[in-house]
């Protein structure tokens, strides 16, 4: 059998290993540094409830064959439910998703206003360069722009709206005009959603058994050393493990890590502008703070978004209220906390994380989390790909010198520098299995089309 290694056990790696170990021709092995699967999608338990690392969804929007396995390896598992959560705009809570009579009563009015007069407004001035700011102030007008989007920006991507690239506006903001923002609210589309009974990280948890019981093999807390090439191509993957180093050799090596990883880890090393560029991409880190709560749930909504400076959170959900296994009397909070690793507040204990957080959602008008049980805390360095206005050469650079490769291809958000939803990522594992042939070859021209079909999705919050 052709030997395939898949580096990282999260829903683009998990996906091409069910998707490859399912056609029979494949010996397919998946490498996981960390001690369970899913990554940044996963989910742990805390106080007997399960959490995830944020807030995650899976959309209706997901490709049917993709949704239809999602649902044979879930079954009454994975149940639908109605977005209920709302946005801090102006001292005022608007729902979101946004619906006509809550906007007519609670929308701020000054700031309705000010939409309305952006509606009927030219566009007009000097052309200026294309940036995030640019694409959305055009689309959306100025109000909502400053009021919403551009001090989000701020706080999600530790840079002004102005400094970051106009892709980050194509692929983050699904409703780049007025008019899809009023036909979204006319047609209530956005509306519903998939969760699993288990918390998020159960879809990665039954790609995992299934892959296994097809025939692919999962090791985890198996962190990888060196990618190793002869000549152009990519021959096998160096590990290490509690038994010592060894090495996998492989036809082909699907990495879904961070590029900026995989070109650090090649063996021979990567030519000297490569390794710069793989060092001047930015990622945006996380701090997620659990307040664990001896009460059956903190409120009716399911998150909670501040886009205003006056709170240091970003977002604030309640995993039970996605519809969680139940557990009676008591509730978690996930707060969410952007900064860099190089920020103090990275290194905060969970008690001073915990106090932030209360002091956040004091500041929105929200009740004090009470009786507090516990507060824990989780770090993701690499949760958000940041386009600065200098990304793209950067980005270029390493998506070049790893498409040169032969016996190597990168896919999923880490792995494409990408921001995508899992069922995107899904989309890549099952494009990816699709390009192999029965003994590894990677038809490349197919890839290729589906690249370009992959710079077409838009992240859907």
């Amino acid at each position: 059998m052709t030997p395939i290694v898949v580096l990282g056990a999260g829903p683009a790696g998990l996906g091409a290993a069910l998707e490859l170990a399912r056609r029979g021709a494949f010996a397919v092995t998946v490498l996981e540094r960390g001690g369970d699967v899913g990554g940044n999608a996963g989910s742990f338990e805390l106080e007997g409830l399960r959490v995830d690392y944020g807030s995650h969804r899976l959309h209706p929007s997901c490709e049917p064959r993709i949704l239809a396995d999602i649902r044979a390896l879930l079954g009454p598992d994975l149940v639908e439910r109605q977005r209920h959560g709302r946005i801090r705009l102006r001292g005022r809570w608007v729902h979101f998703p946004l619906q006509l009579l809550d906007l007519a009563w609670n929308l701020p009015p000054a700031f309705a206003f000010g939409v309305l007069r952006d509606g009927f407004r030219k566009p007009g001035g000097h052309p200026r360069p294309e940036t995030f700011a640019t694409v959305l102030e055009r689309g959306l007008g100025p109000t909502i722009c400053r009021d919403f989007y551009f001090p989000y920006a701020v706080k999600i991507w530790g840079h002004a709206a102005g400094d970051l690239d106009a892709e980050q506006a194509r692929r983050r903001v699904s409703a780049a005009s007025l008019a899809t923002v009023l036909r979204k609210v006319v047609t209530k589309a956005s509306g519903r959603f998939f969760y699993p009974r288990g918390g998020y990280g159960q879809i990665s948890q039954a790609y995992c058994q299934a892959a296994r019981q097809a025939g692919a093999t999962v090791r985890l807390q198996t962190p990888v050393t060196a990618v190793v090439s002869e000549g152009n191509r990519v021959v096998g993957v160096e590990t290490r493990t509690g038994d010592g180093p060894a090495r996998l050799p492989a036809r082909q090596v699907l990495s879904t890590i961070p590029l900026p990883a995989l070109a650090q880890a090649m063996k021979p090393a990567a030519p000297p502008e490569v390794l710069a560029s793989a060092g001047a991409l930015k990622y945006r880190a996380m701090i997620l703070v659990y307040l664990a709560l001896d009460s059956e749930r903190y409120t009716e909504f399911d998150a909670h978004y501040f886009p205003g400076p006056e709170v240091a959170i970003t977002r604030l959900s309640e995993p039970k209220n996605y519809g969680l296994a139940q557990v009676r009397g008591r509730t978690v909070l996930c707060a969410e906390l952007p900064c860099w690793p190089t920020d103090p507040v990275w290194t905060a204990s969970d008690e001073e994380l915990g106090r932030l957080v209360a002091e956040s959602l004091a500041a929105a008008g929200l009740p004090k989390p009470e009786p507090l049980r516990q507060v824990a805390s989780r770090r993701l360095q690499q949760a958000y790909p940041v386009y600065t206005r200098e990304y793209r050469e950067h980005f270029d650079r390493l998506d070049s010198w790893a498409e040169s490769w032969d016996g190597l291809l990168t896919l999923g958000r880490q792995g494409l520098f990408a921001h995508d939803n899992t069922h995107h990522s899904l989309a890549m594992a099952y494009a990816a299995s699709e390009c192999l042939s029965a003994t590894g070859e990677l038809d490349r021209q197919r890839w290729n089309h589906h690249r370009r079909r992959f710079e077409r999705f838009v992240v859907e919050d």
